[in-house]
This record gives structure tokens, C-alpha cells and sequence, in this order.
């Protein structure tokens, strides 16, 4: 495929950036590769409390971030809102060369225009809501017709991908089974900053201390959280422990939580933090005994598949890791590079705690292992350079030349091509 037409890339996302969280991280490394590699890159995405307007704003080297607003009471009618300035942010641009979007709240409308919009679509699936919607507003667990028109979406934006690009093999297997041609479909996983998580060796055990355990992540029941609260009372039973949870709580997840918790908040068992910049997590990492990855067996983790960040830098710090036995978990850590643990079982990770603390070998052994593992395979850079080969080969897009001179031109289109944007 070669692009005359075409001008730019567009990376729009329905996800708050910039952020501390998993995605505003995998948004901002995936973008930067593409506009070192091609320039000409617009990032329409979330307006963050930290972002001060809706101004253009220059984030990388042939990137340009255009926050925008979704207002609204529920997560229907701010995704209807995030379209609407979408589509006011389009109205009137020239084709885009290639349009890459992270949802159906974004990528729908963009499916259903596609030839007049652009010369190719890219899919990238990080998850899909008619599997994790239920898990992160519960309220509509039960609303069939919703579901119907989620699925409906999603079969539309796997259909006219030019380009499905998912972290997770299984990921890969499921969009394949929901119709997507294997061909079509790239499989680049999470990556992890290894300037930012520096390798340190475990701490050494001591008496006088709590052990310190840390899970960092969304705080729903797909991730394990109520697991990990649960090895926590079991191992309070045998000694002092401390169980430090990252990560942002909507209001009916806050109440859910803090009754999992009940007294070992007020012991001082349980401590909750608001997410963080990923320096101070880093820091937080080498402070703490070993990171807790206790996914459950459920749909959104062995049917739909995910490619869990928090892993991956827990990893790379090199703080032992204690992490579910499930297919997503061994594509990215061997026996040898971390504990894998029956999943769903607090017992488990308990024992996996006492193991750790009873033997400073087997930390120390984990820690390089995993260390040299994330170095080997999964550092950001891979995951970059990943992405702009899948570009290459797909869209026949050329590197940029030396003297920075865009390699997606920007050409104006025929005038048949100047619609009107994204529409419902």
C-alpha cells in the first residue's frame, strides 16, 4: 500500500493523557516512535486536571497533542461528548494517511468513515468493553442491549482494520476467533522504561521490619486485589506485614475496597495511594519486599487476554515478583524469573511470601533473572521499533531522512476527500 492522498498520522485515544496510569504510558511511547520514525503525528486524546486547555501542544519530536474534552454523568455520554470534539477537531482537515485509534469510543465513528477519512486504519486492542465494562461500572452488567451494541461496534472496527495491533498473544487468538485475518493482526507487547525502573537487588529480610508487599493497578476484582488483601490477613496471622495498593478508585470501587479492608486499614496493615508519578513508583518498587500480581482466572484475563504493565516494571526494578500461573503471565516470565502461584488463592501468595523470606537466594536469583529478561525482551524500545516495522510493512510508510524532512508527506487531497469528520 503506498499513501499520495494521505496526510499525517492520527493516534486518538478515549483515555486521559498525560497520566500515571498503564495506558497514558503505552500512549506516549507508541506515539514518540512514530513521530521520531515518520513526523507529522497528531495525539487527540483525554484532557488531564494537569493539562491547563484545549490548546495544541508540542509533547515529542513530530508529535503535536490536541487535548480534548468528554463531559457528561456516565460513561455513555462522555464517550458521545469525546466524539463530538473529535469530530469538531476534524471537520475540515485533509485525509489522514493512517488513523489509529485505542477503543471503539473513538474508532467507531472512524470505521464507519474510514475511505473518506483515510487511506488506512490501525486497531489497537488493549481490551475490549463488551468484556470489561462490567468490571469497571457494574450497573450494566445486566443491560443486554447495550452489550449487543458494544459487540456490534467491535465487530465493525475489527472488520475494517487494515491493522490490529494487541500487547498479548491471547489477545492475537481471541480477535482472530471474533474474525480478524491473522495477517492482519500484530502482536507488540508493554514495554518497560528501563532508565526509569533501575535494576536493584532485593532487600535483605529483617526482623525488625514489616515485610512490605505492593500491588499497583486497578483496583477491580479482575486484577486479584481482594486476593492480595486476603494474603495479607493470612500472613498478619504469622508475622508483621504491610500491604501498600497504587492506583486510581471510581466511588463505587473506593466503597467495595475499603469493606474488603475493614480493619487492616485500621492496623495500619493496609496502606492506599493515589497513582503516582512512574519515578516515585520505581522508588516504591526498591522500598517493598515483592510485587503482588495475583490475577484471577476470568474472561477478561484467559479469554480476552492482557499484557499487565505493572509486571513487566516489577521485572525490570528488580523487586521479586509473585504473579498468577495463567497463559498471560508465562509470555512474559518464566518459573526461574518469578513465583508463579496458583491463581486465586491467598494461601498461595502467602506461602510464596514465606518462601521469599526464608530463602534470600531465591529472591536475589529471581531479581537478575527477571532484571535480564525485560532487558532482553521487553523494554520499550523493542515495542517501539516494533510498531514502526508493523507501519512499514503494511503501509509501505518510509523512515524519515536525516534531515528530519516528514517521510508522510503532507499532500493536499482532492477536494471529494475534504468531508466533514467523524460522524455518529
Amino acid at each position: 500500500m503506498s499513501f499520495t492522498s494521505g496526510s499525517g498520522i492520527i493516534y486518538a485515544s478515549f483515555d486521559r493523557f498525560p497520566s500515571p496510569k498503564g495506558a497514558a504510558v503505552h500512549i506516549r511511547a507508541f506515539v514518540e516512535a512514530l513521530g521520531r520514525a515518520f513526523g507529522g503525528v497528531d495525539l487527540l486524546a483525554l484532557r488531564d486536571d494537569s493539562t491547563p486547555g484545549v490548546a495544541p501542544l508540542p509533547l515529542a519530536e513530530g508529535v503535536t497533542y490536541h487535548p480534548l474534552e468528554a463531559r457528561g454523568r456516565d460513561l455513555v455520554a462522555q464517550a458521545l461528548s469525546f466524539r463530538s470534539h473529535l469530530a469538531a477537531w476534524w471537520r475540515g482537515r485533509p485525509r489522514a494517511a493512517v488513523v489509529h485509534v485505542r477503543s471503539i469510543f473513538e474508532g467507531y465513528p472512524v470505521a464507519l468513515a474510514k475511505e473518506s477519512l483515510t487511506d488506512a486504519l490501525v486497531f489497537e486492542v488493549n481490551g475490549l468493553p463488551s468484556i470489561e465494562l462490567k468490571y469497571h461500572h457494574p450497573d450494566v452488567a445486566d443491560d443486554v442491549e447495550l452489550l449487543r451494541k458494544l459487540v456490534a461496534q467491535e465487530d465493525a472496527c475489527i472488520a475494517r482494520a487494515d491493522l490490529l495491533v494487541t500487547p498479548s498473544a491471547v489477545t492475537a487468538e481471541y480477535l482472530v476467533a471474533r474474525g480478524a485475518e491473522a495477517s492482519r493482526v500484530r502482536v507488540i507487547p508493554n514495554g518497560a522504561d528501563l532508565e526509569v525502573f533501575r535494576h536493584a537487588p532485593p532487600r535483605a529480610p529483617d526482623a525488625a521490619r514489616p515485610v512490605r508487599l505492593l500491588y499497583s493497578g486497578t483496583m477491580t476484582s479482575w486484577q486479584g486485589v481482594h486476593h492480595a488483601l486476603e494474603a495479607c490477613r493470612l500472613l498478619r496471622r504469622e508475622l508483621p506485614t504491610v500491604l501498600t495498593l497504587v492506583g486510581p478508585l471510581r466511588r463505587h470501587q473506593r466503597r467495595t475496597l475499603l469493606d474488603r479492608c475493614g480493619d487492616l486499614l485500621l492496623e495500619g496493615a493496609v496502606e492506599l495511594l493515589e497513582p503516582m508519578p512512574q519515578e516515585a513508583l520505581a522508588a516504591l518498587h526498591h522500598a517493598c519486599d515483592a510485587v503482588l500480581v495475583p490475577l484471577p482466572v476470568n474472561d477478561r484475563n484467559c479469554v480476552q487476554g492482557c499484557c499487565p504493565l505493572k509486571l513487566l516494571e516489577a521485572m525490570a526494578s528488580g523487586t521479586p515478583v509473585i504473579a498468577s500461573n495463567l497463559p498471560v503471565v508465562r509470555s512474559l516470565a518464566e518459573p526461574d524469573e518469578a513465583m508463579l502461584i496458583r491463581p486465586g488463592s491467598p494461601k498461595a501468595i502467602a506461602e510464596a511470601v514465606k518462601a521469599l523470606r526464608a530463602d534470600v537466594d531465591l529472591g536475589r536469583a529471581l531479581s537478575a533473572r527477571a532484571r535480564a529478561r525485560v532487558e532482553r525482551d521487553f523494554s520499550w524500545e523493542q515495542s517501539r521499533e516494533a510498531l514502526v516495522r508493523a507501519y512499514e510493512t503494511s503501509f509501505g510508510l518510509k523512515r524519515r531522512e536525516r534531515d528530519g524532512t516528514p517521510s508522510v508527506a503532507r499532500v493536499e487531497p482532492p477536494a471529494d476527500t475534504r468531508r466533514g469528520a467523524v460522524g455518529m
